[in-house]
């Protein structure tokens, strides 16, 4: 049975892990091995996750199974730092659904809708109106399982993965 939970700092080793064993999924087939490699080193490193979990303004949850962890979310409860991010999402206050990642064998299984449904509650209850989210224009089966949560298409944005800027959908949703 998948459970949903808040993480704590020490999971931040696990998360790291869980982030390198998924990042990758998400990115567009011309991403660089060398980019996500930099991405990982840069933004989803253990220490990373050890400055995110401290934050008050970020709430990390996790899916796990019998101690292993599936999936995780990050919510953002803060304005949209991308100027295009913030012209897109019109609906304040608002939670930045910053990170979505499962392990690839759990697809089909329902654990990302179960983790999507305690995120999006989580940030309603810490008084979110609504949240956005970017996601690659290339990534058309992140889209469908966003759309199918009540996610929308606002905008565009840019993302940066190593050297190259990625074109994003920004995505927003009412809680």
């Amino acid at each position: 049975m998948i459970d949903i939970r808040t993480a704590t700092a020490t999971d931040a080793a696990a998360l790291a892990e869980l982030a390198a064993a998924t990042f990758a999924l998400a990115c567009p087939p011309h991403t660089s091995a060398e980019s996500i490699a930099a991405f990982l080193r840069d933004v989803l490193a253990e220490g990373n996750f050890e400055a995110y979990l401290a934050d008050p303004d970020r709430l990390i949850l996790v899916a796990e199974e019998a101690g292993v962890m599936f999936g995780y979310t990050m919510l953002v409860f803060a304005e949209p730092a991308d100027d295009d991010a913030r012209a897109a999402a019109t609906i304040r206050p608002t939670a930045e659904l910053s990170k979505c990642y499962l392990r690839a064998e759990t697809h089909g299984r329902g654990v990302a809708a179960a983790l999507m449904t305690a995120t999006l509650d989580a940030a309603r209850a810490r008084g979110a109106a609504g949240s956005w989210l970017g996601v690659n224009q290339e990534n058309a089966r992140a889209i469908r399982f966003y759309e199918k949560n009540g996610f929308v298409t606002v905008g565009e944005k840019r993302f940066q993965v190593g050297e190259r800027y990625e074109d994003d959908f920004v995505l927003e949703r009412a809680l």
